[in-house]
């Protein structure tokens, strides 16, 4: 069993950064890729980017890719999605995730295992 708590998010101008944090708990971390998944109003519940279980290999959804950097820091039991240039179309429901898969598959919202409570992220002027 795993607890995942997410913090960070808020209210952002467009263009504006944000940095989400996930505190872990539970065992047997090393078991699990973590990632960030949002949902927009309206909308599925789509991967954004995940971190593998070493946290050597990363992989980001086509919309985020170069404006986010996810992160893992081991030591304090976190998962950091760095997001910049944000647009109004990032506005969502930010998940944390944590799937018992290798980071090909880390991103798929079906082999999640467990998930936090859920964040408000919102991109507006």
């Amino acid at each position: 069993q795993l607890q995942l708590v997410e913090s960070g998010g808020g209210l952002v101008q467009p263009g504006g950064s944000l940095r989400l944090s996930c505190a872990i708990s539970g065992k047997y971390l090393g078991y699990y890729a973590f990632g960030w998944f949002r949902q927009a109003p309206g909308k599925e519940r789509e991967g954004v980017s995940c971190i593998s279980r070493l946290g050597d290999s990363t992989s980001y959804a086509d919309s985020v890719k170069g404006r986010s950097t996810i992160s893992k820091d081991n030591a304090s039991n976190t998962v950091q999605l760095q997001m910049n240039s944000l647009r109004p179309d990032d506005t969502a429901v930010y998940y944390c995730a944590a799937s018992p898969t290798d980071q090909s598959t880390c991103l798929l919202t079906r082999r999640v295992a467990y998930w936090g409570q859920g964040i408000q992220v919102t991109v507006s002027s």
